[in-house]
């Protein structure tokens, strides 16, 4: 191969038209991928100041769904960055200042923050490609998903050998510091480690706890599940103020609330690496009325009545699986009766679909030229 660049053939994903001439085909595209994730209990004892004060804790699983990212060498100095889920691109140079406006700013804080780390080998440029398999504002920790996967993925490419903490850390660093983004930090974490953990998060760090979960247990979770999408993508930044608010100001539903959230996440925990599938789905229910004490803004009019068709129709319990206020609901029902309760969910609008798990976390390799 000699050195000058040579075009690229029609490919999906590849380079903008204009952008065929440099690509760079002495370096290896690559790929990766981070999952996005189910929390069943303890969600929002992960948003400061609650850890830093009592400790929090969270359980979650990582699903068969992904943050996917591409990334294509450049010659010409250029870094290219193209969304499908928001259907437009971004271009700037790579020593060029990063402005935060709006647009793509999760992965232009991850590319900014990588080049600048020290033993990162020069940039010469690059086309990155993202999708996602779900929407921000699901409720699935998607936004994280990609922000790990990018974080893996430009390291990579940047000669760096990150562990899954320092992916997350920085992934939580960008999101939560650079950016100003209200939140937690359990979606970085699950997106980097996969699988099901139980993760414990203090003043000083954070403990990622992989649970030996039995395949027969991981089996009948699928089995009596459902995941049920309500259309409606959700900013949860005004749900997490509003918990937070409460909290700092002692309102003793919100308190009540939190704190129950680290005891039923420690029951699930039990009940899922004893195979306890059926007081899982009790306990959801028990996590969602605690989780709705935590803010008057999590819950909608649709929420509740979805809730309440299926706990009719044959569901044991169910909970958003985000902040509120729209996104995903995770249900685990009597596998005889789910798809009634399927069936009602569609019948309101809702999108219903079966949840595969995954044990893989945040994963990059090399792609095809």
């Amino acid at each position: 191969m000699d050195d000058e660049a040579r075009s690229t053939p029609e490919s999906s994903p590849g380079p903008s038209p204009e952008g065929r001439a440099y690509v760079d085909y002495r370096r290896p595209v690559l790929r990766a991928r981070a999952p996005l994730r189910v929390s069943f209990a303890g969600g929002g004892t992960d948003v400061a100041p609650f850890p830093e004060r009592e400790g929090g804790c969270v359980l979650s699983g990582t699903l068969s769904q992904f943050a996917y990212s591409t990334l294509r060498p450049r010659t010409d100095g250029r870094i290219t960055v193209q969304s499908l889920d928001f259907g437009y691109s971004i271009g700037f140079g790579v020593d060029d200042p990063v402005e935060y406006n709006g647009e793509l700013d999760l992965p232009k804080a991850a590319i900014a923050r990588i080049r600048e780390v020290p033993g990162a080998l020069p940039v010469s440029g690059f086309d990155l490609f993202l999708h996602t398999a779900a929407p921000p504002g699901s409720g699935l920790g998607s936004s994280s998903a990609v922000m790990v996967s990018v974080i893996g993925l430009v390291a990579q490419h940047c000669g760096l050998d990150l562990t899954q903490y320092e992916i997350a850390e920085l992934a939580y660093r960008l999101e939560r510091e650079d950016l100003g983004i209200p939140g937690g930090s359990q979606d970085q974490y699950a997106a980097a480690f996969g699988g099901f953990n139980f993760i414990e998060f203090t003043a000083d760090q954070v403990v990622v706890n992989p649970l030996r979960v039995r395949s027969a247990t991981v089996h009948e979770l699928e089995h009596n599940m459902l995941l049920a999408f309500t259309g409606q993508t959700r900013v949860s930044d005004h749900i997490i103020e509003d918990q937070r608010s409460r909290y700092e100001t002692g309102n003793a539903e919100a308190l009540e609330g939190l704190r129950a959230q680290k005891e039923l996440a420690e029951r699930m925990k039990i009940a899922l690496v004893r195979g306890e599938v059926d007081t899982i789905g009790r306990l959801l229910g028990e996590a969602w009325r605690e989780k709705q004490k935590m803010s008057s803004r999590i819950t909608t009019p649709l929420i509740d009545e979805a809730m309440r068709r299926a706990l009719d129709h044959g569901a044991l319990g169910g909970k958003v699986t985000g902040a509120g206020g729209g996104g995903h609901m995770v249900f685990i029902c009597e596998f005889e009766r789910r798809h009634i309760v399927a069936q009602q969910l569609i019948d309101l609008g809702l999108t219903v679909s079966e949840p595969i798990f995954s044990h893989d976390g945040v994963t990059t390799w090399r792609g095809q030229n």
